[in-house]
C-alpha cells in the first residue's frame, strides 16, 4: 500500500507502538518494514500468531526473549573455521541460553487450544551442555576461568608460584643493608613484563644482569639480576604456554559451534518470529484490543472501535456499518467534532487488522480484505507547487480515481471543500457517483446541505453525524449513523448572546427549502432520540426477562434432578433395608437351628427360652428400624440467584450470564464487585451482578454420596445404620468417624457392620484396617462379597457387648 497513506493515517505511530514491545535490534527492524497484507491467509495467521500470544501473556506471562544480537556473521565465520574470540563465544552463549528459556516456556504449562507456538517451539533446538561450558569457561569478554581446561589451571598454579618465587628472591636482595645505598628504592618493579630492580647508576657494576630501562634523568637503572634472568625466562614460557592453551580452548569452541551452525542459525530465526509474536501480544494487551473477524465480502462493521492512539480514559468508542445496506457513508457535524478522527480510526483499524495486528474493538467487528486504502485528509496546500487547498484536494482525487475500485477504501474529508459551495456540493456528489461505480467503499465528510439530500435520496448511500451538545456548546464526539447533521449555527449563536434581531434576519435570508431541510433534520433527529430511548428500554426489559426465563429453567430443571435424586435414594434405602432384613432372618434361622439342637441335647431349658425370647427381641427391632427409617430431604444450596459477596469463594461454580457459560470463582469480589473469574481456560473480568450461583457438580455428588450412607441415628442404644460411607474422606477424617461409628454399634449391640471407603489405589483402605485392628471393639474384618461392594468395602464382626 502507498507509503503516504500509511503515514497520513499515522500508521508509522502504531509501528513504533509495537517496536517499543519488541526486545531484539532486528526484530525492530522487521516491524520498521511491516505493511499490511492482502492475503487473506497470511493475514488470519499473523492475527492467529496474535491471539495465541495473548493467550500465553495472559496466562503465564511475556514470552522469556531479550535484547540478542544478530550472530548470523559469528556463525559464519565459525563455519569457515575461524577462531572466535571469547566476546563472540559469550554472544553465542546468549543465544543458547534465549533459545533453551523460550523452548522450556513453550513447552510447559501452556493454555490450551494453541497450535502456531508449540510448532515453533518444537523446532527450537537446545544446547545446554554447549550453553553451559562456555559459560563455566568464560567470565567475560577478556578473561577465560581457571576450570576452562586441567591444562590452564596447571599452567596458571605454575604462574603463581615462579612469581612467588621471583618476587621472594628479589626481595631480599632489596633487604640488606647494601641496598639501602645502592638502590634507588628498595621495591621490586616490572619492566617489558619481567621482573627488575632500580639500581643506582654508579652502582650498577655490583648487580651483573640485564638493563631493561633507565629513569628519565638516566641516574637509575632497572636492572634484571642474573640470579632471576632464568626464572623470569621460565616466567615468560609460562605465559605463551597460557596463551597458548586459551587459544586451544577458544578454537575447540568454535568447532562445536561450527558443528551445529545451522540449527543455530535457525534457532535465532525462530526467536526473532517470537519476539515479534511476543510484541504483538503485548501491543494488544497495552491496548485492550480484540481479534477481528475477517470476511472477503467487503462488509465492515465496527462496533465501539477506539482510535488507538487516544488514551483509553478520553477515546469514545464509535460503531461503524460499511458495505452491506450502504457502501458510502456521508458523515457530517461541526469543525473539532471528530470527523476526522473518525475517518481515521476507520483506515486505521483496517491497516492494522491486515497487519496482523489485534484492534482496539469489540471482537464481533468485521472488517473486509482490502486490497487498497485511499486518503484524502487534512490541508495539503504547497506553496513551492503553487497548489492551493481545493488543487491539492483534486490532485489527491484524480490519484484515487485512477487506483481504486473493488476491494478498496476511499477516505475524504471536507468533500467538496475549498471552492464555490455550489459547484463544491456538485462535484463532491458526481465524485462519489463515480467511486460508487468503480465499487469501492466510501467514507467522505462534508458541510453541504447537498450532499446530506443527495444521502437521503439514494439507496446505497447513508447519512451520518457527529452529535454536539447545543447546551454546553461542545461536541459529545459520537457518530449517529442514519441521521444527517444540522446546522447549529444559530443556536450556537445566541447561546454566545448574539442579538436575536440578527439571528431573526440571518433566518429570514435563508431559503424555504433549505429551512424546511433544517426543520426536518431536527424533527427526524428528536424521533430517533426518542425511538433509541424505547430501544434502549425494550433491550433491558427483554434482558431481566432472558435472565429470569434461565432462572426460572435452572431452577426447573434442579428440581427434576432433586427429585430423582429423592428417588434414586429411595430405592438404595430400599435395597439397604432387604440386605438388612435378609442378614437379620439369616442370623435369627442359625441361632434357632443352635436352639433345636441344643434342645435334642442335655442342655439347660432355661438357656433354650432364653435364646428363643433373644431371637424374638432382635425381631421387634428390626422390625422398629424398618417401620421408623424415613428419607432425609436433600440440602440444597441457594442457586440461581445473584451472590452476595460472602457467599463467593475461589472455586465457587457460577454462570457468567453475559456469555451463559459455566465458569468458577478464581478471586473474591472488591469492594465494587469486581473479581476475576474462570471459563473454561480463559480467565476475565466480571462483576458480581452479572453471575448467579450453580450447583457443582462434584459437591453435589459427593454430598448426595454422604446422604445416601448418612446414619440414621436414634440414640447409640438403640438401633443405628449397619454401614458408613467414608469414600472422599482423607485418611486422618476417615479414621476418626469409623472410630466413632465403630462405638456406637458396639454400644447400640450391633454385630457386624459394613465400611464403604471405594477401591481406589487401597490407600484408604489398607489405613482403615491398620485402625480396626487395634480397635478393641473388633474381632475381625474381611472384604465383602463382589456383590455387595468387593474390595470398596469391608465387612467388620464386633465382639458381644456384655
Amino acid at each position: 500500500m502507498n507509503s503516504k497513506i500509511l503515514s497520513l493515517l499515522e500508521f508509522n505511530k502504531i509501528m513504533d507502538l509495537l517496536a517499543e514491545q519488541a526486545g531484539s535490534v532486528l526484530t525492530k527492524e522487521r516491524i520498521a518494514a511491516l505493511e499490511p497484507m492482502i492475503n487473506k491467509h497470511m493475514v488470519q495467521d499473523a492475527l492467529t500468531e496474535t491471539t495465541e500470544a495473548v493467550s500465553v501473556i495472559v496466562y503465564k506471562g511475556n514470552i522469556p526473549i531479550g535484547e540478542m544480537g544478530d550472530i548470523s556473521g559469528l556463525l559464519g565465520m565459525a563455519r569457515r573455521g575461524r577462531c572466535l574470540s571469547m566476546r563472540e563465544l559469550l554472544h553465542i552463549k546468549r543465544s543458547l541460553q534465549i533459545a533453551r528459556e523460550a523452548k522450556n516456556f513453550l513447552e510447559t504449562d501452556m493454555p490450551d487450544g494453541l497450535k502456531l507456538l508449540p510448532e515453533i517451539a518444537s523446532l527450537l533446538v537446545a544446547f545446554p551442555q554447549l550453553e553451559q561450558d562456555i559459560d563455566r569457561s568464560i567470565l567475560s569478554e577478556d578473561e577465560m576461568s581457571d576450570s576452562a581446561s586441567k591444562t590452564l589451571k596447571d599452567i596458571r598454579r605454575d604462574i603463581r608460584n615462579k612469581n612467588e618465587m621471583i618476587k621472594s628472591r628479589l626481595q631480599k636482595m632489596v633487604s640488606t643493608n647494601s641496598a639501602k645505598t645502592h638502590l634507588q628504592d628498595a621495591i621490586v618493579t616490572m619492566r617489558n613484563g619481567r621482573y627488575v630492580i632500580p639500581v643506582k647508576k654508579e652502582y650498577a657494576s655490583l648487580y651483573p644482569g640485564m638493563v631493561h630501562d633507565q629513569s628519565a634523568t638516566g641516574a637509575t637503572l632497572f636492572v634484571e639480576p642474573q640470579a632471576v634472568v632464568n626464572m623470569n625466562n621460565e616466567l615468560r614460557q609460562l605465559a605463551l604456554d597460557e596463551q597458548a592453551e586459551i587459544t586451544r580452548i577458544l578454537e575447540l569452541f568454535s568447532s562445536r559451534v561450527a558443528e551445529h551452525c545451522t540449527e543455530i542459525e535457525n534457532n535465532q530465526k525462530l526467536l526473532l518470529e517470537l519476539d515479534f509474536i511476543n510484541a504483538k501480544g503485548k501491543l494488544s494487551v497495552m491496548m485492550d484490543a480484540r481479534c477481528p473477524n475477517l470476511n472477503e465480502d467487503g462488509v465492515m462493521d465496527i462496533v465501539s472501535g477506539r482510535h488507538p492512539l487516544i488514551p483509553m480514559d478520553k477515546v469514545v468508542p464509535t460503531n461503524i456499518q460499511l458495505g452491506k445496506d450502504w457502501t458510502t457513508l456521508l458523515i457530517t457535524g461541526p469543525n473539532t467534532g471528530g470527523k476526522t478522527v473518525t475517518l481515521k480510526t476507520i483506515g486505521l483499524l483496517c491497516l492494522m487488522a491486515q497487519s496482523g495486528l489485534h484492534i482496539p474493538a469489540d471482537e464481533s467487528t468485521e472488517i473486509p480484505l482490502l486490497e487498497e486504502v485511499f486518503a484524502d485528509i487534512g490541508d495539503e496546500q504547497s506553496i513551492e507547487q503553487s497548489l492551493s487547498t481545493f488543487s491539492s484536494h483534486m490532485k489527491n482525487i484524480v490519484s484515487i480515481f485512477e487506483a481504486a475500485g473493488e476491494n478498496s477504501l476511499v477516505l475524504l474529508d471536507e468533500l467538496g471543500s475549498g471552492t464555490d459551495p455550489a459547484e463544491g456540493a456538485a462535484l463532491g456528489i458526481a465524485e462519489l457517483e463515480r467511486l460508487r461505480e468503480q465499487g469501492a467503499l466510501v467514507v467522505a465528510t462534508t458541510h453541504y446541505t447537498e450532499l446530506k439530500k443527495y444521502a437521503l435520496s439514494t439507496e446505497g448511500v447513508e447519512n451520518a453525524s457527529m452529535e454536539f451538545n447545543v447546551e454546553t456548546l461542545s461536541p459529545t464526539y459520537k457518530l449517529r449513523v442514519g441521521l444527517p447533521g444540522k446546522s447549529n449555527a444559530f443556536e450556537i449563536s445566541r447561546k454566545l448572546g448574539l442579538d436575536e434581531t440578527i439571528i431573526g434576519r440571518a433566518t429570514e435570508l435563508l431559503s424555504d427549502n433549505q429551512l424546511s431541510f433544517e426543520e426536518a433534520v431536527t424533527r427526524v433527529e428528536e424521533d430517533k432520540i426518542k425511538t433509541e430511548a424505547a430501544l434502549a428500554e425494550a433491550k433491558l426489559a427483554k434482558s431481566d426477562a432472558d435472565a429470569s426465563k434461565a432462572a426460572a429453567e435452572y431452577e426447573l430443571i434442579k428440581a427434576k434432578r432433586e427429585a430423582d435424586k429423592i428417588l434414586e435414594d429411595a430405592r438404595i434405602k430400599a435395597r439397604q433395608m432387604i440386605r438388612d432384613a435378609h442378614e437379620t432372618i439369616d442370623e435369627i434361622s442359625d441361632d434357632l437351628r443352635d436352639i433345636a439342637n441344643r434342645k435334642n441335647s442335655t442342655f439347660n431349658e432355661g438357656h433354650v427360652a432364653g435364646g428363643v425370647a433373644d431371637s424374638r427381641r432382635r425381631l421387634r427391632e428390626a422390625e422398629g428400624k424398618f417401620e421408623n427409617t424415613k428419607a432425609k430431604a436433600p440440602v440444597t444450596m441457594q442457586t440461581g440467584k445473584t451472590p452476595e459477596p460472602e457467599m463467593l469463594q475461589v472455586g465457587t461454580r457460577i454462570k457468567y450470564l453475559k456469555i451463559d457459560q459455566n465458569g468458577e470463582v478464581e478471586t473474591l469480589p472488591d469492594s465494587r464487585g469486581n473479581l476475576t473469574i474462570k471459563v473454561g481456560s480463559l480467565k476475565t473480568k466480571a462483576n458480581i451482578k452479572d453471575l448467579i450461583l450453580i450447583e457443582s457438580e462434584d459437591a453435589g455428588n459427593k454430598e448426595r454420596t454422604r446422604k445416601k450412607y448418612g446414619e440414621l441415628s436414634f440414640g447409640k442404644t438403640k438401633t443405628i445404620k449397619t454401614e458408613i460411607n467414608l469414600i472422599g474422606k482423607n485418611l486422618d477424617e476417615a479414621t476418626d468417624l469409623m472410630t466413632k461409628y465403630i462405638d456406637d454399634a458396639f454400644l447400640a449391640g450391633l454385630k457386624s457392620i459394613h465400611v464403604i471407603h471405594g477401591r481406589g489405589e487401597g490407600i484408604l483402605r489398607d489405613g482403615l484396617r491398620q485402625a480396626m485392628k487395634k480397635n478393641k471393639h473388633v474381632k475381625s474384618f474381611k472384604s465383602a462379597p463382589y456383590n455387595d461392594g468387593g474390595d470398596g468395602c469391608t465387612i467388620v464382626e464386633l465382639i458381644e457387648r456384655k
